[in-house]
């Protein structure tokens, strides 16, 4: 009987691993060919070399840099808030705060994923880009600016809860080494605890790129639906996957080459976000290897 318990178990956790393996087939292959119908109409190089994105007007353009421009902009500034800031938690809830005030503090910062991200994009409409005006009166009503920094604050329980759990499980002798030198806890925090966590630190960052890269409705909301090449974030811009919620509106003809334009947008994307994260697997191995 306990034999077949764990046959049953064993084919349980084998089908789940097919399940989601032939999910990621599906998605590639349903994006590959809508893309390669897409492809046969307009050229490859010219979706990769064009600066203007306008499928939906009367003399279309193919450029996919402008969408990629917008899209790395905004997910720039978001890393940018929310790296320091997450760090910064981990590090304090790891080293320096009580037990008692770590186990509520964390889950209450977690809280935060939880939230619609469309109260977020909201937040970042009516909210945060008045503030950002009062200080820039150039600032337009939707920019990358905004939609960034919300974006970052909405990530931020990506970085410190998995940064902080592998900050914590660093070994205590390590710390007890580094005092017996003389060190103090903020040199041991930070030349010490974080070079040994810094595996757990970078899968923390690549949740959170990835995060901010997929995120669609506080860019949709906020960063306007504008595409241009630009690296200016007081300007609207549309990221890859606000152009996508565009499109899947309803309002282009369904089989149109306007409409199979997102699935050539989604599979840049996939395959961006797939370079990416092997890119950040290669480093975070490269630091496992180093502090093993």
């Amino acid at each position: 009987m306990r034999r077949i318990k764990e046959q049953i178990i064993e084919k349980s956790l084998f089908s789940s691993a097919l399940i989601t393996i032939a999910v990621t087939i599906g998605i590639i292959l349903v994006l590959s060919v809508e893309a390669v119908n897409f492809f046969s109409e307009v050229s490859i190089i010219d979706f990769f070399t064009d600066t203007q994105w306008t499928p939906l007007f009367t003399e279309k353009h193919f450029g996919i840099l402008p969408l990629l421009s917008g899209t790395l902009l905004t997910s720039l500034i978001a890393i940018s808030v929310a790296l320091p800031i997450g760090l910064s938690i981990s590090i304090y809830l790891s080293e320096y705060a009580p037990k008692s005030f770590r186990k509520t503090v964390k889950p209450l910062l977690e809280l935060l994923a939880a939230v619609p991200t469309v109260v977020y994009g909201f937040f970042a409409l009516i909210v945060v880009t008045p503030f950002l005006q009062s200080i820039y009166p150039s600032l337009s009503g939707f920019n990358s600016l905004s939609a960034g920094i919300v974006m970052g604050i909405m990530i931020i329980p990506f970085v410190s809860s998995i940064s902080e759990d592998a900050l914590h499980a660093v070994p205590s002798s390590l710390r007890e080494a580094s005092f017996g030198m003389g060190a103090t806890k903020l040199q041991t925090a930070f030349k010490v605890i974080v070079p040994a966590a810094s595996s757990g630190i970078i899968v923390s960052v690549i949740l959170a790129i990835s995060r901010a890269i997929g995120e669609t409705m506080i860019v949709a909301i906020a960063a306007g639906q504008q595409p241009r090449l630009t690296l200016d974030p007081t300007v609207p811009v549309e990221t890859i996957t606000a152009y996508i919620v565009q499109v899947s509106l309803g309002d282009v003809q369904h089989g149109s080459l306007e409409y199979r334009t997102i699935f050539a947008a989604g599979i840049t994307l996939f395959a961006f976000t797939f370079l990416l994260n092997t890119i950040s697997y290669k480093i975070r191995k490269k630091y496992q290897e180093k502090y093993e």
